[in-house]
């Protein structure tokens, strides 16, 4: 957008008139607002900050000893002259902490800044066209209940459409199913049998009337408990909000109800969205129940890849949709950064939180995103670029990065190297690329810590950070408390060296349509979650001991119908995604 052109008469005789506004007089007008909401009351110490009076010495117990040891967790060395200056001022500064405190700031309340993965001319077509699937009959409903349950979407669609089977008997199929394995995989907080049967006779009844809504209509679906749903509990999988009661649903909880999608049941995360440890229990693998199912959609990835929903919504920060997926050996999609509302959704992470669905293929993925998709007023990190999904477009010619060495190396699976020779069968041009080399994980953790810390702060500050059942040192407690003593300074250095990042990550994507590399690829999965770029994971193949090794693609931004086409093809041509866990 073009700056503002200002007249040059008049402008200095402006600013200068703007700038004669006393610094007290501001501070006074902001401090009677923000009482005048309620937030402060007469005499308090907040309000005599915002009426800025005289310098108060440092509170009892701040000396400058005080000051030196705190140098050393901010990695700076002061001189005493130094220190006094501080000792001076610092009681305006905790003055300030009691105003933040006061305004009793909601768990959906973001920063004012607002995350856009879009760099400096960024250019995307403004041509949309409507979603494109593949039609291809499945065959005729299969006698097997569980046959039926291990379908994917696009069967179970064209099955409901043509109805050869009703949405009250596909989701009393799910429900037993949940009421059966649910329990054994710790994978349920909440069932929500009663609803769904309405939702679902509801769906019968206007698929009789010729009133078909696509795809989704009569689908059974869980949703991560981290979305609202009004007047059902929704957990966030931690203690303090086991009775929690939201009087609202999420916006993608409405546009999958606007779709005819029945939901079947609130599905665990880890509290608060880390691991797979919440307060009932851990999730479980339904390839393996003694291992934890990964987080922390670790309740979607195991019900989608256990035919206990026909799909489910996860959520990732840095990796809660393809390492549940990996694990599970479910499929996971990861949009762009602004694709999905995230309005309704618990906020682990205002700058890095994204919404995604995770199922059995590729192609239910895109299913769902492109119901979900799209802008929102109350989510202003959305962005409306068109999404154009095709599933029937070739791949034949697109070029796919992949770091070389790394498919070289021993460390190199044969899985890993079939799925390479995969797309180079399907036609598709493979380019070496080298992957950045630096503490990504670090970076993005801090990033996230940050932000977390302040919207779970009064959590740590009041002691309930005690109940959470994940305790061990990186965990959320220690992290939100060890961030309370983190430097401002270098969290803004972080912000801008994730902005530089972001400039070499377009340039890597510059010569590719997206890129492959084997198993789960820590660097890229941090880096593309800061930038914002969309993944999906998809298995790949099988350990010794019969679990699910995956591969994971990354496309380019806002190129997710594209990434979403090239995943299915693959998908496909590896052949190995309708394999069953043995639970």
């Amino acid at each position: 957008m073009p700056r503002p052109i200002l007249r040059r008469s008049g402008t200095r005789e402006r600013r200068k008139s703007a700038n004669q506004v006393e610094r007290r007089d501001f501070l006074t007008l902001a401090g009677a607002s923000i009482a005048g909401a309620g937030l402060l009351s007469a005499g308090s110490p907040a309000l005599a900050f915002m009426q800025a009076p005289p310098t108060p010495p440092a509170p009892e117990g701040i000396d400058a000893k005080t000051i030196a040891e705190a140098e050393k967790l901010a990695r700076v060395e002061f001189n005493d002259p130094k220190r006094a200056q501080i000792l001076e001022t610092i009681q305006r500064q905790l003055d300030l902490y009691e105003v933040l405190r006061a305004a009793g700031l909601k768990n959906e309340e973001g920063p004012a800044e607002v995350f856009d993965p879009r760099l400096p001319g960024f250019a995307f077509t403004a041509r949309r066209h409507e979603a494109r699937f593949r039609r291809a009959a499945p065959g005729p409903l299969p006698a097997n209940d569980d046959d039926i349950a291990f379908a994917p979407v696009t069967s179970l669609a064209h099955w409901v459409r043509k109805k050869h089977i009703t949405s009250e008997r596909l989701t009393r199929i799910y429900v037993q199913r949940l009421q059966r394995l649910g329990p054994k995989l710790e994978c349920v907080v909440t069932p929500m049998e009663e609803q769904a049967m309405v939702q679902a006779m509801r769906a019968d009844a206007e698929i009789a009337k010729g009133k078909y809504r696509g795809p989704l209509h009569g689908i059974p679906w869980g949703a991560k408990d981290l979305f609202d749903t009004k007047g059902v509990l929704t957990t966030w999988g931690a203690d303090p909000w086991q009775t929690r009661v939201p009087s609202r649903d999420a916006a993608v909880v409405r546009r999958l109800e606007d779709a005819g999608a029945v939901l079947v049941a609130k599905l665990t995360l880890g509290a608060l969205a880390y691991g797979d440890i919440w307060f009932g229990g851990r999730t479980r693998n339904p390839w393996n129940t003694e291992q934890g199912s990964s987080g922390s959609s670790a309740g979607s990835a195991a019900a989608a890849a256990a035919g206990l929903v026909g799909f489910a919504l996860g959520t990732e920060t840095y990796g809660s949709i393809a390492t549940p997926s990996a694990r599970c050996g479910a499929t996971g999609f990861r949009p762009t950064f602004g694709r999905v509302s995230r309005a309704g959704a618990m906020a682990l992470c205002w700058s890095l939180d994204k919404v995604g669905p995770i199922a059995r293929t590729v192609e239910d993925c895109a299913l769902v995103l492109d119901a979900i998709k799209g802008a929102d007023n109350e989510d202003p990190a959305t962005i409306d670029l068109p999404l154009n999904i095709d599933m029937t477009a070739g791949i034949k010619g697109l070029k796919v990065g992949y770091p070389a060495p790394e498919y070289e190396a021993e460390s190199a699976t044969e899985a890993d190297r079939a799925g390479l020779a995969a797309l180079r069968e399907l036609g598709v041009e493979l380019v070496p690329v080298s992957i950045p080399h630096g503490r990504f994980g670090d970076l993005i953790f801090f990033l996230i810590s940050v932000e977390a810390a302040a919207a779970f702060d009064e959590m740590t500050r009041t002691g309930q950070d005690d109940t959470l059942k994940w305790q061990e040192p990186r965990a959320w407690p220690n992290t939100f408390r060890m961030m309370r003593l983190a430097s401002a300074v270098e969290y803004m250095q972080a912000r801008r060296l994730r902005r530089r990042l972001m400039h070499q990550t377009d340039e890597l994507f510059n010569d590719v349509h997206a890129i492959i590399a084997p198993r789960a690829h820590g660097a890229l999965h941090a880096i593309t979650n800061m930038t914002g770029h969309p993944a999906v994971t998809i298995r790949q193949g099988f350990r010794e001991d019969g679990t699910p090794t995956a591969v994971t693609l990354w496309g380019r931004l806002f190129e997710d119908g594209r990434l979403l086409n090239l995943g299915a093809t693959l998908e496909r041509r590896l052949g190995i995604w309708p394999k069953r866990p043995p639970v």
